[in-house]
């Protein structure tokens, strides 16, 4: 089974793939970057508030799928700078308090609009 997932509650795909698909029992998002779904532009702030707009938009993403954060297994983190690391893992934090998903963590070359964050989650689905 395959589904696709859409809300208008988390920014728009912006090309040709979907804000997730539920493949079985499990989710795969697609990437997000901190773009606020109601003005359709990138968050002004650092990492911690661009941090929190892309956990937000995951959360609507996931909620969709009929989801939460409790219920993801992995994810992956793509940063502009390995400097934000500890200000990232701040308010990862406080989305995830106990029984973290597993994480991967990479600093890239560049990300869409400038982000300076990109996030994409595997959860269960039950």
């Amino acid at each position: 089974m395959k589904k696709i997932i859409h809300t208008d509650k988390a920014p728009k795909a912006v090309g040709p793939y979907s804000q997730a698909v539920v493949a079985g029992n499990l989710v795969f998002t697609a990437g997000q970057v901190p773009i606020d779904p109601a003005t359709g532009k990138l968050v002004q702030g650092g990492i911690k508030e661009q941090a929190r707009q892309v956990l937000e938009n995951l959360k609507s993403v996931l909620k969709a799928a009929d989801t939460d954060f409790s219920k993801v297994v992995k994810s992956t983190v793509f940063l502009d700078d390995l400097k934000n690391f500890v200000p990232f893992n701040e308010i990862y934090g406080e989305y995830f308090p106990k029984d973290q998903p597993a994480r991967s963590t990479f600093q890239v070359a560049g990300l869409p609009l400038g982000a300076k964050i990109e996030i994409e989650m595997v959860a269960l689905v039950e």
